[in-house]
């Protein structure tokens, strides 16, 4: 089966190929068009507290710094020095005011800017006669900051945030974001799947009480699924909300923007919201983080921010397990065309994955005679 082919209108409509998940060169041109085209999801802004907070990221595998100015802004830039293109930082530290290369001590301000280039010139100077600093400034990524979510686009080719994501600024409208504060983060190591895997369980609800019999009460007939552009999801309308068991029963939306953004908002009046970063690695492996956090009016006690963390850990293992097996289910040659999505519960899987392969097909190297699924 050709790319083009999956776009076609089904009522029954077989899932992305075994491929999509697993091959190398799917991967790479994944990192250079659904990761790089679009708003990718990278980080956290309040864990970037002070300025002179930097955080090295991966991002469709390039290097990138995340940095917090003396203004008080988040920045962003590749994460490579301008004159052997070594990479800068390779852990979350705070570097003061300055930047420093660890091999020949060129050194940058937060803002990027050249400072410095010792000896560069001769033993007695730091610039040939010829340098310009400023055309060896550390390369700047385009970067949104939508409250306390950080986005880039590595290739600055997608249109503004605000446009790009207004499908679900809509849906959350009546979330009050500048009252939001996190309290609490799950952090797992990573996951044997690939980054798809993930987004395409968290928003389909169909497994929900089979996976999460024994977290959840949410009945699979109360469930619905959104499709609203890029902005893909599920949600669950209950006539009664109980907080009193060990099992999630709340009406709640689970949200996603493509491509990796991921949150779930949790009772009829979002008393708190849970926030995911899944990172893709490659084909076969991803990382995931979810934060917490407490919305306008509703504070968490000590006990109910470890009874949740308690919870939506055992919840995401749950998930996790599933999609490694799917992951191992793609190298049975059953799985070349894909499966099959139930056109109720599954629809916005399809959409999702509509999105994945029109981004593919932008990609310029894409042979599509060659490239069969």
């Amino acid at each position: 089966m050709r790319l083009s082919n999956l776009l076609d209108e089904k009522k029954l409509a077989n899932g992305l190929p075994s491929l999509a998940y697993t091959d190398s060169e799917f991967w790479q041109i994944e990192c250079e068009t659904v990761l790089a085209n679009n708003w990718t999801f990278v980080g956290f802004a309040h864990e970037l507290k002070e300025y002179g907070d930097v955080l090295p990221i991966s991002v469709a595998e390039k290097p990138i710094l995340l940095v917090k100015n003396t203004n008080g802004n988040i920045v962003a830039f590749h994460n490579v020095c301008k004159h052997r293109c070594l990479k800068l930082v390779d852990q979350a530290k705070n570097v003061g005011q300055m930047i420093c290369c660890p091999y020949h001590a060129w050194t940058f301000d937060l803002d990027g800017k050249l400072c410095a280039s010792p000896f560069f010139g001769g033993p007695d100077r730091d610039q040939p006669s010829d340098f310009n600093a400023d055309d060896h400034c550390l390369e700047s990524v385009r970067i949104k900051v939508w409250h306390d979510w950080i986005f880039i686009n590595l290739n600055g080719n997608a249109p503004p945030f605000e446009e790009y994501a207004a499908p679900l600024i809509k849906i959350l409208k009546n979330v009050n974001f500048k009252k939001i504060s996190p309290v609490g983060t799950l952090e797992f190591e990573k996951i044997s799947t690939n980054w798809k895997f993930l987004i395409e369980n968290f928003i389909e609800p169909y497994h929900v009480p089979f996976v999460h019999s024994k977290t959840t009460k949410q009945a699979l007939q109360d469930h619905y699924t959104i499709v609203e552009g890029r902005c893909l999801g599920s949600g669950v309308n209950l006539d009664e909300e109980n907080t009193s068991s060990d099992k999630l029963s709340v009406s709640s939306k689970y949200l996603s923007l493509f491509p990796n953004f991921i949150i779930g908002t949790y009772f009829p009046d979002q008393r708190y919201i849970g926030v995911h970063l899944n990172q893709a690695i490659g084909p076969n492996c991803t990382s995931q983080k979810r934060v917490i956090y407490t919305a306008e009016g509703h504070e968490l006690t000590k006990d109910e921010i470890e009874f949740h963390k308690k919870l939506w850990t055992q919840v995401h293992k749950e998930d996790h397990e599933i999609c490694e097996w799917l992951q191992q289910g793609r190298a049975s040659p059953v799985a070349k065309k894909g499966g099959v999505l139930s056109p109720h519960w599954e629809n916005h899987v399809r959409e999702f994955q509509k999105l994945v392969i029109k981004s593919v097909m932008e990609y310029s190297k894409i042979d599509q005679e060659k490239i069969q699924f």
